[in-house]
């Protein structure tokens, strides 16, 4: 991954305005360009980690508007609107950004993107120009946007492996206003995990854990629409207030294994707040299952928005 500005002449540089990350993807340019322009495979990967990302509207053609929101760890919201002024497809995008942090400075550029084919590799290039010098500093210091745009990239990588392997891998990272032993807890005591498990709407009329190594766990997800969502594990590592490893399965209503699922769960202190991640990784997905995947991110995040309700001090 390369971070940069590109040099021009003294009467033509715009270096003190602009943002260049370049990376190279294991994937056909045809991929990598459906993947920055479908929604439905844009959600999954689009923003540093810990985002999460909901498409508005998004009409790929010159004109068309481009309208998300961008949802950090912390629960702030970044509302952006795009206007594409270039779609050549699959080498390049050209639009303009207006973006900002509920009750923030809005932020401006003109992002190009382009796409070399590598011969079934793609090296993926991405300017954002600022309308000053200042205002691309700005976003440099208080939005961290090369770090930023670095995560972006390396979780459109690995989106392009798990299309590749059919295994999967996901990571949320969340702050909750809450100390770490508070979070720690809601985790392992079954009085409060039944309470915040599973997406809004759902309850838990089974909820059986043994946190200890080699302990199980069993639970039975109930959706508004009365359907069971049925799961067992096994904890294989308790480390309080720091750690916590999982292995579950997903049954099918004969008690099959749908996708086994390894999960650990990082606790770190952030000034008296918890920041949480969750490292889920997904292998053995039979083909039915993969509809069970396509919603697992949402519902990882709804499951950690009732858990922030439930720790919050």
């Amino acid at each position: 991954m390369a971070a940069s500005t590109a040099k021009n002449s003294p009467a033509t540089s715009t270096q003190d305005r602009e943002i260049l990350i370049t990376r190279v993807f294991d994937a056909p340019r045809e991929l990598v360009f459906e993947m920055w322009t479908d929604p439905k495979h844009l959600v999954h990967w689009w923003g540093p980690r810990g985002f999460t990302t909901t498409i508005q509207e998004m009409d790929v053609r010159p004109g068309g508007q481009w309208r998300k929101v961008m949802r950090g760890p912390d629960g702030a919201n970044y509302p952006n609107h795009s206007v594409f002024l270039e779609v050549v497809k699959p080498e390049r995008l050209v639009y303009t950004n207006g973006g900002h942090k509920e009750g923030g400075a809005k932020v401006e550029f003109e992002q190009t993107v382009t796409f070399d084919d590598l011969g079934g590799r793609t090296r993926v290039t991405m300017r954002l120009l600022f309308p000053s010098s200042g205002e691309r500093d700005r976003v440099v210091t208080e939005f961290n946007a090369i770090e930023g745009g670095n995560q972006t990239l390396d979780r459109l990588a690995e989106k392009l492996i798990e299309m590749k392997t059919g295994n999967r891998t996901l990571v949320i990272t969340r702050l909750f206003d809450a100390p770490r032993e508070v979070v720690f807890k809601a985790w392992t005591d079954v009085d409060q995990l039944r309470r915040w498990w599973g997406p809004k709407g759902f309850t838990n009329p089974v909820c059986e854990v043994d946190v200890r190594p080699g302990g199980a766990m069993r639970i039975h997800m109930r959706a508004p629409d009365g359907v069971i969502y049925p799961m067992t594990g096994v904890y294989q590592e308790i480390a309080e207030p720091e750690r916590l490893v999982f292995a579950a399965s997903a049954l099918d209503a004969n008690g099959d294994p749908l996708f086994e699922q390894l999960t650990t769960i990082t606790f770190s202190e952030d000034g008296g707040k918890t920041r949480l991640t969750v490292h889920a990784s997904f292998s053995k997905v039979r083909p039915e299952a993969q509809r069970h995947l396509a919603g697992a991110e949402t519902g990882w995040n709804m499951s950690l928005d009732r858990l922030a309700e439930l720790v919050r001090v």
